[in-house]
């Protein structure tokens, strides 16, 4: 039986946010521990390749930064003559140490992304990619701890948002968890 080579690159970073579609200003909120398709298809563009096939996420733990934040909208101080903005402090549970598995069809494709870095979700959420590219089959693939949503409407699919890239359609996927995907790294 002839199985079809997943060409595997590996990217790190420090720490990574991904904003939960659900979250606005909430006082208090977690990393989403999951890529939704609009995020896969950001990834594909900004590395410019012609498809990322599936994806794993794996972290250490998640640590409580706080964050200050201003409104958009100004208050005005008419008795000191001046405009200011309100400031108030979020919590933010962000993802230290995560790994990020992508899956690309072609050698050609993985090598293109091996070059450049990606980013979770902000810009500040860096992660470079590992030196080597792996090819290995999809049985190989799913031993690989971490969160995978697999995305698509079903009978145990939930809504992860709306897609920016398909006008504003809702977004469905079912959460796979595969081994022990937090903890799983160093934290050196």
């Amino acid at each position: 039986m002839d199985q079809t080579l997943y060409y595997v690159v590996r990217y790190t970073g420090p720490f990574g946010y991904i904003k939960p579609w659900t979250a606005v200003r909430d006082e208090k909120t977690f990393s989403q521990q999951f890529l939704t398709p609009s995020i896969i298809e950001g990834i594909r563009q900004k590395l410019g390749v012609s498809a990322i096939l599936r994806h794993r996420l794996s972290y250490a733990k998640i640590d409580q930064q706080q964050e200050r934040t201003q409104s958009r909208a100004f208050a005005l101080e008419t008795k000191r003559k001046r405009a200011t903005r309100e400031q108030s402090i979020l919590v933010r549970g962000v993802l230290l140490y995560p790994v990020l598995t992508l899956v690309f069809t072609t050698s050609m494709d993985a090598r293109q992304a091996a070059e450049q870095h990606v980013c979770l979700c902000r810009n500040e959420d860096i992660l470079l990619p590992d030196e080597s590219i792996q090819a290995i089959s999809e049985d190989e693939f799913d031993q690989i701890p971490g969160f995978e949503l697999q995305f698509g409407d079903g009978p145990t699919a939930i809504m992860v948002g709306y897609d920016r890239f398909q006008n504003n359609q809702p977004m469905y996927g079912t959460l796979r968890i595969v081994g022990t995907p937090v903890g799983a790294q160093s934290l050196e």
